[in-house]
């Protein structure tokens, strides 16, 4: 009763004017920015926070948080309609761009819509009812826990992958190893940078994902001679009564995974949205065709991404932990405002703390609103043809991957990972496991090293702690099933062989 109470004080603040028009700014700036290759909400709210000094407290933090969430929706048009995703939508292009394929582009983008608002709900109902609770979770977890959960997350190639488990894990591990180009943040020193200044920072996770699914999208089109045409004038746009059965499942349990993930530090909607797709491949009725363009594989995922991005600010509010970098954008604002998140932040700013939450819930009807009418503007662009499209989307990816360094050297680099991106696809080696390396190895990486630091060099801080040890024998079990039933299959694929012999 007392968290109704408390959201209803929020819903007081958050519905005046002026919050209302920060809202609806935000949500609106949110989606563009999610639609154009390469710019996220990192940086637009790079760009907007010197905005917020004259803009009142309260509505700066719900304009900046609305960019956010917002953008996370935005990501998954350009992934379903072009195979250009960001971060937080790479698994959206699998079963999103094989619906389009499909000529079933508006239902793939209600599917995302419909899916995110319930992310989004299920996630602010854990911001009302467990926020203060839930951001103490994040304290059980040490570096050992952190990389078990790795580990988890590359276990869950097998599921993301639509070629072999061998496949999977190699183009995972060859993720990992571009992860650890450029400075090693403990030595100082420069690794596999080849002498090359610009690759002294690393690759840039925006030239990997514009390079390996968008430019290579584009030349796999160019190479074939079919004409290109999803796009049959016709909009399927509102699921069938059988069609919202199937997506309503996988969207709850796409939201349970996101506002679980979304609390942990180091995970968040890119980790997310891998998990959801997974656990979908494994537990869905229908789990045989997710991965040919099915509903499951859109509902899930956008859920996992929306619910995750709302949840991140239950350890940023709770305990003053960003848990990634849009987060520490967000702690940034609130520092700027003299305002310090942490334990005591609900008590001494609660039309703060209420009113943001309260906000979410008006930021996800407004997403609705605003973005599910706007999928027939969106299917507008399968009526341009396809020899004007393609330069422009190239144009988008260029600046976009120029806008984020100012760097001409990144263009270059996304080039590179365009032509290696088209020849993973003409061996039938799918990219998304690459991008679940690449994401999760310098994580790895680095609590691997504070777990060995933290235990003097012993290895048996992996099974002793409660959290790590069973997340690794979950692990085990896995790859021990995963070898048997490869065995049988085997076995029974020679076992006619054997008998005619």
């Amino acid at each position: 009763m007392e968290a109704l109470n408390n959201l209803a004080f929020g819903f007081s603040h958050a519905l005046t004017l002026n919050n209302l028009m920060f809202c609806a700014i935000g949500c609106t700036v949110g989606t563009l920015v999610g639609l154009l290759p390469g710019l996220g909400p990192l940086a637009t709210i790079s760009l907007l926070l010197p905005l917020t000094y004259s803009i009142p407290t309260t509505g700066a933090l719900i304009m900046l948080a609305g960019i956010y969430y917002g953008a996370q929706y935005g990501d998954s048009v350009s992934a379903i309609t072009m195979k250009i995703p960001h971060a937080s939508s790479i698994v959206a292009c699998i079963d999103g761009y094989a619906m389009t394929l499909k000529g079933q582009t508006g239902l793939a983008l209600f599917t995302a819509g419909f899916s995110s608002f319930i992310g989004g709900t299920v996630a602010i109902l854990v911001l009302t009812f467990l926020a203060p609770m839930l951001g103490e979770v994040a304290f059980l977890f040490g570096p050992a826990d952190y990389v078990a959960m790795m580990l988890v997350g590359f276990v869950c190639v097998s599921f993301v992958t639509t070629g072999s488990l061998l496949n999977g894990l190699a183009m995972c591990m060859i993720g990992v190893l571009l992860g650890t180009i450029g400075t090693d943040v403990n030595s100082g020193a420069q690794r596999f940078t080849l002498d090359l200044p610009f690759l002294v920072d690393g690759v840039g996770i925006v030239s990997i994902a514009l390079g390996c699914f968008g430019i290579a999208e584009i030349t796999k089109n160019l190479d074939s001679r079919e004409e290109r045409s999803p796009f049959n004038g016709k909009i399927n746009l509102i699921p069938t009564w059988s069609e919202f059965k199937r997506i309503i499942p996988s969207a709850l349990r796409g939201s349970v995974v996101g506002s679980f993930l979304g609390i942990l530090p180091g995970g968040g909607p890119t980790i997310a949205q891998f998990a959801a797709y997974a656990i979908d491949k494994k537990v869905s009725k229908y789990k045989h065709e997710i991965g040919t363009g099915c509903i499951e594989g859109v509902a899930g995922q956008a859920a996992a991404d929306e619910a995750a991005a709302r949840t991140s600010f239950i350890p940023l509010m709770s305990i003053g932990i960003p848990e990634n970098a849009v987060m520490a954008l967000m702690l940034a604002a609130f520092i700027i405002k003299g305002i310090q998140p942490g334990p005591n932040m609900i008590a001494s700013h609660p039309e703060l703390f209420w009113g943001l939450v309260a906000s979410m819930w008006i930021g996800n009807v407004f997403l609705l609103v605003l973005n599910v009418p706007l999928v027939r503007y969106w299917l507008s662009v399968f009526k341009i043809p396809y020899s004007v499209l393609f330069p422009s989307i190239l144009f988008f990816c260029c600046i976009g991957t120029y806008s984020v360094n100012n760097n001409l050297e990144d263009i270059y680099i996304t080039a590179a990972f365009g032509f290696l991106g088209y020849m993973f696809m003409r061996l039938e080696l799918d990219a998304a496991p690459l991008m679940l390396g690449f994401i999760l190895g310098p994580m790895l990486e680095e609590n691997f090293r504070r777990a060995l630091l933290i235990s003097r060099g012993s290895f048996g801080i992996f099974v002793t702690r409660p959290i790590s040890g069973t997340l690794l024998s979950l692990v085990a079990v896995f790859v021990v099933w995963q070898l048997v039933a490869f065995g049988l299959k085997v076995w029974k694929r020679n076992a006619p062989q054997a008998q005619a012999a």
